[in-house]
C-alpha cells in the first residue's frame, strides 16, 4: 500500500515557549457561556436577534443570582477537561466580575446586582480546588456601552481597563480568549496596548483572540498565542518560516448554541465529539466543548451524561490526548499516531470506527488488520490501552502490519487506542 507520510516533527521549524506547550498538553477544555442570557433559556445572541431593549433586558442583573459555580467545574473535571474557559463578560456587556468602580455610575456587573458577589472569584477558586486551570472569555464588541458605537477610543480605554481588572485580581491564569474584532473588521482595535498590558501582568497566559467561522486558522497579531477554529475541524499548522510557534484550538458546542437555549435539542453524539477530540489531536490542536449552564449555575442532564461519557473514555485514553503530540499522519485513511512527549520510546495508535469488532462470535475475523508505513524504529510490542491485550504485528523494514482484536463482550468505544513500545 502507497501512504503519504505527514511528520509534523522537522526541523529548523520555531519551538514553543514553555507557556504555549504546556497549553497544547491540557489538550480537552471545557467552554462555559453563562450569563444574563441563562435566565432566558434562548442562546446568547437573544438579546441582539431579538432586538429586546435594554431597558427590559438589563433589569435582569437583579434576578440573576446563580447559587454556585460548583457544578461548572465538576462537569468539566468529570469530562476530563484540563481547563475551563468561562465568559466574564460576553457581548451583552454585563461582568461576571468585581468592576471596581470602573464605571461608579453604572455598575453592571455580578457584585453590584442580584448575585452580590464576584462569580469569577468563585470560578477560579473552585478550579483551583479541582487542580483545572482557568482560562478567561472576554467580549471586546458590546451592546451596553454606548462608547462602542459613538466613542471607541474611549472604549477601547474602558476594554483595557477591565482586561487589567482580571490580571491584576485572580493570581494566575490560563489565558485570555477574546472575541467580537470581527465586528468592526476596518476598525484600530489598538491590540498592541491590549496584548502588551497582558504580558506585562500575566506574562504566561495565553492570549487568543477568536477569527470567527469566516476566517478560521486566521492568525491576526502577532502576539496571538493560539489561531481559533469555530465549529470547524482544524488544518495542520504549518509553521514553516513562521517567527515564532503558534498553537490551535478549536471550539465546539454540544448543541447549536452556546448559552443556555430550552428548544435547542439538537445535540451532538459522543461518538462525533470523541472523535472530533481526536482529530483536533491529530494535528496538535487543542479541542474546547462548549456547555451552556442554567441561571442557578447547574448543567442539565443532558449536556452532564454527554459530558461524563466523555469523560469516561478519557479514563481510558486520556493519556493519548494529554501527552500525545503529531507525529505520522496518512492519506488516505483517518488512523494516526501521535508520539509521547514525556517518553520518546512510546507512541498511540488512533483506531476509528471499531464497533464492527465487537462480534461475539466473529472475532477480529479475516482483513482486521492495520499497515502503517515508515516506522522509525524498531516495534517492541502494541497493545490495547483500555484492556493491556498485546496485539500481534508484523515489522518489515518501516512498514509495519497490526492485528487488530475485537472489544470484550460488554465494551465499546467509538475511538480506541493502542499504545505502541519502541526499543531504545
Amino acid at each position: 500500500m502507497e501512504n503519504k507520510i505527514y511528520d509534523t516533527n522537522a526541523a529548523g521549524l520555531p519551538e514553543p515557549m514553555p507557556y504555549v506547550a504546556a497549553f497544547e498538553q491540557l489538550g480537552f477544555g471545557m467552554f462555559v457561556h453563562f450569563g444574563l442570557y441563562s435566565l432566558l433559556r434562548r442562546g446568547e445572541w437573544v438579546r441582539e436577534i431579538e432586538k429586546i431593549p435594554a431597558e427590559e433586558y438589563e433589569p435582569l442583573a437583579m434576578k440573576f443570582k446563580p447559587e454556585s459555580m460548583k457544578d461548572i467545574v465538576r462537569t468539566a473535571k468529570a469530562a476530563g477537561c484540563r481547563y475551563v474557559t468561562l465568559t466574564t463578560r460576553h457581548h451583552d456587556g454585563f461582568s461576571l466580575y468585581d468592576t471596581r468602580g470602573l464605571d461608579p455610575e453604572d455598575p453592571f456587573d455580578a457584585v453590584h446586582t442580584g448575585a452580590g458577589r464576584d462569580l469569577i472569584a468563585e470560578f477560579v477558586d473552585e478550579c483551583r480546588k479541582a487542580d483545572i486551570v482557568p482560562f478567561f472569555y472576554h467580549t471586546t464588541l458590546d451592546w451596553h456601552r454606548p462608547e462602542f458605537r459613538e466613542d471607541f477610543d474611549a472604549y477601547l480605554e474602558y476594554l483595557e481597563k477591565s482586561v487589567r481588572i482580571l490580571c491584576e485580581n485572580y493570581g494566575k491564569i490560563g489565558g485570555f480568549w477574546f472575541d467580537g474584532n470581527w465586528s468592526k473588521p476596518d476598525a484600530d482595535w489598538h491590540e498592541d496596548r491590549l496584548y502588551k498590558q497582558i504580558r506585562k501582568l500575566q506574562p504566561e497566559a495565553m492570549i487568543i483572540n477568536n477569527t470567527g467561522m469566516e476566517a478560521r486558522g486566521g492568525l491576526g497579531r502577532s502576539e496571538i498565542d493560539a489561531v481559533t477554529y469555530e465549529r470547524g475541524r482544524p488544518e495542520p499548522m504549518d509553521r514553516t518560516g513562521q517567527p515564532k510557534y503558534v498553537s490551535a484550538e478549536m471550539c465546539e458546542t454540544l448543541c447549536d448554541h452556546w448559552g443556555k437555549a430550552a428548544n435547542d435539542i439538537d445535540f451532538k453524539s459522543v461518538r462525533q465529539l470523541i472523535e472530533e477530540l481526536c482529530e483536533c489531536r491529530k494535528v496538535g490542536a487543542n479541542f474546547l466543548l462548549n456547555v451552556g449552564p442554567d441561571a442557578d449555575g447547574s448543567i442539565d442532564a443532558m449536556q452532564r451524561a454527554t459530558m461524563e461519557c466523555i469523560g469516561a473514555w478519557m479514563k481510558v485514553y486520556g493519556k493519548a490526548i494529554y501527552n500525545g503530540r503529531p507525529f505520522l499522519r496518512y492519506s488516505g485513511m483517518r488512523e494516526f499516531l501521535l508520539r509521547d512527549v514525556k517518553d520518546a520510546g512510546t507512541a498511540y495508535l488512533f483506531k476509528f470506527d471499531p464497533r464492527r469488532f465487537v462480534e461475539v462470535e466473529l472475532g477480529a475475523g479475516e482483513g482486521n488488520s492495520l499497515t502503517l508505513g515508515r516506522i522509525p524504529g524498531r516495534v517492541r510490542s502494541v497493545s490495547w490501552m483500555d484492556n493491556g491485550e498485546q496485539l500481534a504485528f508484523k515489522q518489515e523494514g518501516g512498514e509495519v502490519t497490526v492485528s487488530l482484536t475485537p472489544f470484550p463482550y460488554g465494551t465499546s468505544y467509538p475511538v480506541r487506542v493502542a499504545e505502541m513500545k519502541f526499543e531504545q
